[in-house]
């Protein structure tokens, strides 16, 4: 038996109801926990209860269940507005959750906005169409935006407000696949000519430049403000964007108090774990700044999103389950009358039971379909359409499309308090553009319009074209005249709303540089204390937060590792923010680094969460663009979970033009030594080299990182004097710098250093020493710099070579540099061919270059093909593993000794030494044995003298 069903006295089941449900017994055991309600609870008044029982019994009794179900919705629905605390269901019935009843007034020309959607929607599918003239053919969507013209017009006209509006304005992110609509719209207000219509997904090669397939804001910088292709990243972007907002709002940066924030996405794209992943932070922080507007057109790419079931249901279970209000717009106002006389539940019973799969069925099929397969699987509800012609019966429209049922959503989820609200509307996939593609399986792949379809889209929306106008190949776009009715009827509703949109502006005041003093803490070095990079950055950190302009502009982002990464020290001086403060106590309050919480705090600290981490740093790093505030976003992280596992979001970052720093800490293969496979990274520089937007560098030493920190900040917020080599540079960039948990005496700075090599990507860190022999060139990022540098310590006293140490503190920059002289070479012969910076540094050296990092041979290969002589590389390819760090370094081949005898092989490779020297150090140094790797020993990393 399941436990806690209902027995009776002798064991038995108990006695049903004459339906044929088990009716309990009054004395039986109840339940801890039925529904969400606390049945524990002592009955105070027994006789009470009792009479409420027996009345809910005489209602199923005589009225039936349907009037009970009624009644207990209604004592639902007013417990909720008394306040009593009733958890509310999960799902409500299949219908639209405001009643007619509730709907607003309508305020705008409703005639006018009609036909303004027909304008748009003819030029978005038209567009798309023109797109697949012979010798162009790249492609498009049509009937995304065909099926949510309705949600984004309602928005237009009258909810989204532009950057000119008194309160900043809205952000708005817009379903990718909806391009073509936003752009049709933007070409009626004037923004967009027909030349650029035509350049639709051709950005490199049509005259003037083109319109980029979906919103990239890198691409066409001052029209799209957030990217939202990458299906899943839209909406939790959007959460983190408003709470973004209200951060600002708590720290009296700016007052975002009337700016909201909407995204519109696709029911198939719920299925992305990212769209449901963070909802409940937005529900947490009461984030009623926030609307999700989910079109709900039940399909997929290929072919309906939940076929057996109802996704709009599931959603709304979802999100009511994660604390959101939730509004469904599912039919729209034909379906009133039908509901009002629908007495006994039939017809809405009809709809809680038809799965999403026949829904899709009907709407690419005809009305006597829909009467035959929908309406008369019931005689009730059959009846209730005796009435009405098949034709009546197929404008049955649904309540995405309808624009009061949408208006009266849109401005109840405006209103709402205390809670985010996500609305559910119900759409047809390619709606308005016929039967060849509503409700199609294959609508998303459909690019073009046939003769017979352009002529019936025209007389469905009702358009003055001329039958000799529909060419095939080009037929034409539709502007009315400007100053028409409709014309200037929507450009005065834009600019009520605060001018167009979408819109991006990127103008604030630039950053004063940080004060050389701040800098002095890492530049001085660590004297007799052993300091890893990663607290190297954290002391410099904490100096920049003092500073009267920067130190309130940074906002550190931490995964729950402050206290890996030494920022737990930031806990008592700056806090965490928290909308709510801190409302217990802390277990840790009598301690220097409590762990403390507050409204102003200024950390954001997202709890084991890097996606929402990166959502995060991505909100702040905009701010200059979004707000107009230069906010400055430090994202620490274990470096294997950022570009492995947000590498999507860092590209959507890098999109958007996201401006800060990502910090890659507990960084290499072999210096997080007892974590093992997992989490030992060896790749992520490579992975971030991929990235055109992310400067990646990787410091040895902490005055390394505090030049590195400068330049980036003059790059990204201040006057930047230009590239370290000459030449201007973009200041849309993110820096990654790699920090490492392995301490050891940090130099001081040596006089005369090569700040212009540093920045550049290389520099000679120590010159070997004077000896009678050979001469080789040891080149070294990060932590594996100490390695080399005690090489050249073997290498001069054990065999006579004279080695010098390189700090090469970004492959990839040096990389990028020799590919931008290589390319301009290649296209200006006309010009004196360029040397590629690593070139130049190296060919001026003598002897073989071995080149050692812990990181994949891949990261210092990059390089490879401009060493002059060629590159031998060693790295840390392969999986990582569990073990001391001598260990791991000789099981990887990169600690001295393997060092030592690579360089050996590089100088008997050009005949400088006797092969059986390389023998000798093999035996020597027992370079394959992981137990005879020395026991930790550095070298002090100051240069010789």
């Amino acid at each position: 038996m399941t436990p806690g069903s209902p027995r009776g006295d002798d064991g038995g089941m108990s006695a049903q109801q004459p339906d044929g449900d088990p009716a309990r017994d009054i004395g039986a055991p109840r339940a801890v926990i039925t529904d969400g309600l606390p049945s524990q609870l002592p009955d105070t008044d027994p006789d009470e209860t009792q009479e409420w029982i027996d009345s809910l019994d005489a209602v199923v009794g005589h009225a039936g269940r349907e009037r009970a179900r009624y009644l207990m919705l209604r004592l639902l629905e007013r417990s909720r507005e008394q306040q009593v605390g009733v958890p509310s269901l999960r799902s409500t019935d299949y219908i639209n959750t405001i009643p007619p009843a509730r709907e607003p007034w309508f305020p705008g020309d409703e005639h006018a906005e009609r036909r303004i959607r027909a304008y748009i929607r003819w030029n978005a599918a038209i567009m798309v169409h023109r797109a697949q003239r012979p010798g162009i053919g790249v492609g498009g969507h049509i009937s995304s935006y065909a099926s949510s013209a309705s949600l984004y017009e309602v928005g237009f006209n009258h909810f989204f407000r532009g950057k000119d509006h008194p309160g900043g304005g809205d952000q708005i992110w817009f379903q990718g696949h909806a391009s073509p609509g936003i752009y049709a719209r933007a070409f009626l207000e004037g923004r967009l000519s027909e030349q650029q219509l035509d350049g639709f997904r051709q950005e490199v090669s049509h005259p003037g430049g083109g319109l980029s397939s979906y919103p990239h804001p890198r691409l066409m910088p001052d029209f799209w403000e957030f990217p939202s292709v990458s299906m899943g990243l839209g909406g939790m972007n959007a959460i983190y964007q408003a709470r973004f907002n209200r951060y600002l709002h708590a720290r009296g940066i700016k007052d975002t108090s009337d700016q909201h924030v909407w995204a519109f996405l696709g029911d198939g794209e719920m299925d992305e774990p990212e769209s449901l992943g963070t909802i409940g932070l937005a529900a947490r922080e009461e984030l009623d700044n926030l609307t999700f507007v989910v079109n709900c057109n039940l399909q997929r790419l290929d072919g309906p999103v939940r076929g057996n079931g109802k996704v709009i249901q599931e959603l709304e279970s979802f999100f009511r389950g994660a604390g959101w209000n939730v509004i469904k717009v599912i039919w729209g106002r034909e379906w009133d009358p039908l509901l009002a006389g629908d007495r006994d539940g039939a017809l809405v019973n009809l709809m809680n039971q038809t799965p999403d799969g026949d829904y899709q069925t009907y709407k690419a099929e005809d009305g006597a379909f829909v009467r035959e397969h929908f309406f008369g699987r019931d005689p009730r509800t059959r009846r209730l359409v005796e009435s009405m012609s098949d034709k009546e019966i197929w404008n049955l429209s649904r309540g995405g499309h309808d624009y009061r049922k949408v208006y009266a959503a849109f401005k109840a989820a405006q209103e709402h308090k205390g809670q985010p609200t996500v609305i559910l509307a119900k759409t047809i996939k390619g709606w308005t553009l016929g039967s060849h593609f509503e409700g199609r399986n294959s609508t998303h792949q459909m690019k073009k319009l046939t003769a017979e379809d352009l002529a019936l889209f025209r007389d469905r929306l009702y358009l003055d074209i001329p039958d000799s106008a529909l060419d095939k190949t080009l037929p034409p776009y539709y502007r009315p005249d400007p100053d028409s009715d409709e014309m200037q009827y929507m450009l005065e509703r834009r600019r009520a709303l605060g001018g167009a949109v979408p819109r991006r502006r990127a103008e604030f005041k630039t950053l004063k540089a940080p004060d050389d003093k701040a800098l002095d803490v890492l530049r001085r070095g660590s004297g007799k204390q052993e300091v890893a990079t990663t607290m190297a950055f954290v002391r410099l950190l904490k100096e920049l937060l003092k500073d009267a302009e920067l130190g309130p502009r940074f906002v550190p982002i931490i995964p729950d590792e402050a206290r890996t990464f030494g920022l737990d020290s930031l806990f008592s001086s700056h806090k965490i923010y928290n909308p709510a403060g801190q409302r217990y106590t802390s277990v840790d309050r009598e301690l220097m680094l409590a762990y403390k919480e507050s409204e102003q705090g200024v950390i954001l600290h997202e709890g084991i969460n890097e996606a929402g981490s990166t959502a995060s740093f991505t909100a702040v790093g905009t701010s200059y663009a979004t707000h107009g505030e230069p906010m400055i976003p430090i994202y620490i992280f274990y470096s294997m979970f950022g570009f492995q596992r947000t590498g999507d979001s860092i590209w959507a970052a890098a999109d958007q033009m996201t401006r800060g720093f990502l910090l890659g800490a507990t960084a290499g293969r072999t210096t997080l030594n007892g974590e093992g496979l997992q989490h030992e990274d060896g790749h992520s520089l490579l992975l971030a080299a991929t990235n055109p937007a992310v400067v990646s560098y990787d410091p040895a030493f902490s005055y390394e990182v505090a030049h590195i920190t400068r330049d980036a900040l003059v790059r990204m917020y201040g006057e930047d004097p230009g590239a370290p080599l000459g030449g201007s540079r973009s200041p849309d960039v993110m820096y990654y710098l790699t920090v490492y948990n392995e301490p050891f005496h940090q130099p001081a700075e040596p006089e005369g250093l090569d700040v212009q090599g540093l920045l550049a990507g290389m520099y000679r860190y120590a010159e070997g020493p004077q000896v009678e022999g050979p001469k080789t060139q040891l080149l070294a990022s990060g932590v594996a710099v100490p390695w080399a540098l005690r090489a050249q310590e073997l290498l001069a006293q054990d065999w006579g070579v004279s080695a010098d140490v390189w700090s090469v503190t970004s492959w990839t920059e040096l990389r990028r540099q020799a590919e931008e002289v290589t390319r301009h070479n290649l296209l200006h012969h006309e010009d004196e061919p360029g040397t590629p910076y690593v070139t130049q540094r190296l060919q001026e050296t003598v002897g073989p270059v071995v080149a050692v990092s812990d990181w994949m041979r891949a990261v210092p290969d990059l390089i490879a093909p401009y060493v002059p002589g060629g590159l031998a590389s060693l790295g840390t390819d392969g999986f990582g593993l569990s073990d001391t760090r001598p260990a791991l370094r000789r099981h990887f081949s990169v600690d001295a000794e393997s060092i030592v005898v690579r360089a050996l092989a590089s100088l008997a490779d050009e005949g400088q030494v006797d092969r059986a020297r390389v023998r000798e150090a093999v035996e020597k140094y027992q370079v394959r044995d992981v137990q005879a790797a020395p026991a930790e020993e550095r070298s002090d990393p100051s240069p010789a003298t």
